[in-house]
C-alpha cells in the first residue's frame, strides 16, 4: 500500500493480562501496577506497551524511525480496546532515494477517551 499526505490508518487492540505479564519480563518495567490487579481484576498497561500501537504503522511500511515523541494522557487497562488512528503529515521522496515520512497519532480508549497522542518522523527503507 503506498501511502501519501492526509492519510489515516486506523486499527485497534484489546489489551490482555498476557501482554502486560509479558512485557513486564521483557522490559523489566514491573512497578505495582502493573503487577497488582486494581479492585476489578485489571492491571495497568505499560505507557510503553500502548505505544507500541503507533509504531505498527512503521513495521507495516519498513519506516526506520528517527524521532518519536509520545504524550500520555490517561491510564490503559487490561481489557480496554484502544483505537489508534494514524495520520501521514509528510511522504516525500529525499535527494538520497529514500522516502521521508511524519505523522502525527491519535489513541482512544473504548469510551472516546483520548490516552496517548504524539508524532514520529522517519524514512522508508
Amino acid at each position: 500500500m503506498s501511502l501519501k499526505v492526509g492519510d489515516i490508518i486506523s486499527f485497534e487492540r484489546t489489551f490482555t493480562i498476557e501482554d502486560v505479564e509479558l512485557f513486564s519480563k521483557d522490559s523489566g518495567d514491573e512497578g505495582i501496577h502493573h503487577v497488582t490487579p486494581d479492585e476489578q481484576g485489571r492491571l495497568i498497561v505499560q505507557g510503553l506497551l500502548t505505544a507500541t500501537l503507533p509504531t505498527k504503522v512503521g513495521g507495516d511500511h519498513n519506516v526506520l524511525a528517527r524521532t518519536m515523541d509520545f504524550e500520555f494522557l490517561k491510564p490503559v487497562f487490561t481489557s480496554d480496546t484502544i483505537k489508534c488512528e494514524v495520520t501521514i503529515e509528510k511522504y516525500e521522496k529525499t535527494d538520497k532515494n529514500r522516502t521521508a515520512i511524519m505523522a502525527t497519532f491519535l489513541c482512544t480508549n473504548q469510551n472516546e477517551k483520548q490516552v496517548l497522542r504524539g508524532n514520529f518522523a522517519g524514512v522508508i527503507l
